[in-house]
């Protein structure tokens, strides 16, 4: 049996905010599970994605556009999980324990990049 809910009226306002956060979901390309594969425990990742979401907000960011909270199945677990556009990705692991050789060389590339561009 499936289960349908129904509404008589539809609020315009809800149906747009969905519309747009399916949009932003599209262009949403990475997880931040995939950086279990890259030597980050989940407390790391947990930790980089509230330091992002935040530096985000405080940089008047919309985070709808760059963050969104889903579920993932991995080993045949359910996990809280998070969406990521390419700049909430690089956020994350800017953001992440700076003892990690993947979060070390990615800033000094980064900057790298900064530096050639000024």
């Amino acid at each position: 049996m499936e289960l349908l809910l129904y509404t008589k009226t539809y609020n315009e306002a809800d149906t747009i905010h969905n519309f747009m956060d399916l949009y932003y979901s599209l262009h949403m390309t990475h997880l931040a599970s995939d950086l279990l594969q890259k030597g980050l425990s989940p407390d790391q990742i947990t930790d980089a994605v509230a330091t992002a979401i935040s530096i985000a907000k405080t940089s008047g960011m919309e985070t709808n556009k760059h963050f969104m909270p889903v579920y993932s199945g991995i080993n045949e677990q359910i996990i809280q999980d998070c969406k990521l556009s390419h700049l909430g990705y690089g956020l994350v692991i800017l953001n992440a324990d700076k003892s990690l050789p993947l979060v070390g060389s990615f800033q000094v590339d980064v900057l790298k990049e900064f530096l050639n561009e000024h």
